[in-house]
């Protein structure tokens, strides 16, 4: 029996949940990891490979900007919600806004504005979440905290920690989008298309 450990990227799958299913459609995340197991077990089989497999942790790492009323809903939900789901444990970092300016390369003017409403420009970096997936991916590895790692996340920054974890015969198994990610899945032990998981796992809306 291998134990899986699933290392979820939240914006990383959740940008490219709203592009390719849509926005319109939410997610069953509760099913995410009891999915991606599955298509973990049935790539072992594909290679001639015996072993079950058994989900003992899901790690979700996000991140939120308490400026902003839709975060506050969303960090709401995953304190309501998908912290309490069997198997889950969330890492939450919080973000914020930072002043901003666009360099024009024509005339060297630099705008800190936006031409149409005047509103500043501001950007909002995430900040320490691919560090706490790879600090992560690396201490129970080296913990002897799983077999079978399961990397949803198309982030090449993620390379090194996985190539890391590997050399001590730890496998890191990739769910990737298509057309997405190719360095890192490549990177990977093996990796599946996560794409018709997630048609899978849309839920109904009530």
């Amino acid at each position: 029996m291998l134990r899986v450990r699933v290392f979820v990227d939240f914006w990383n799958f959740q940008l490219n949940w709203n592009d390719r299913i849509g926005r319109d459609q939410r997610c069953n995340w509760p099913r995410l990891p009891v999915r991606c197991v599955e298509a973990c077990e049935a790539l072992l089989r594909e290679l001639g490979a015996q072993d079950s497999l058994r989900l003992d942790e899901t790690r979700v790492y996000a991140s939120y900007n308490p400026s902003r009323t839709e975060d506050t809903r969303l960090k709401r939900w995953l304190d309501t919600f998908l912290d309490r789901q069997p198997s889950f444990a969330l890492m939450v970092a919080e973000r914020k806004d930072k002043p901003a300016f666009v360099y024009c390369r024509s005339c060297g003017a630099s705008l800190t504005d936006c031409p149409a409403c005047h509103a500043p420009l501001v950007r909002s970096r995430e900040k320490g979440v691919d560090t706490a997936i790879a600090t992560d991916l690396l201490a129970l590895a080296w913990d002897g905290a799983y077999d079978v790692g399961v990397l949803v996340s198309s982030d090449a920054d993620m390379i090194p920690a996985v190539r890391h974890v590997q050399q001590r015969g730890t496998k890191i198994i990739n769910a990737a989008w298509a057309n997405c990610g190719h360095d890192l899945a490549r990177s990977c032990w093996g990796s599946f298309d996560i794409e018709p998981l997630a048609t899978d796992i849309v839920r109904l809306q009530q």
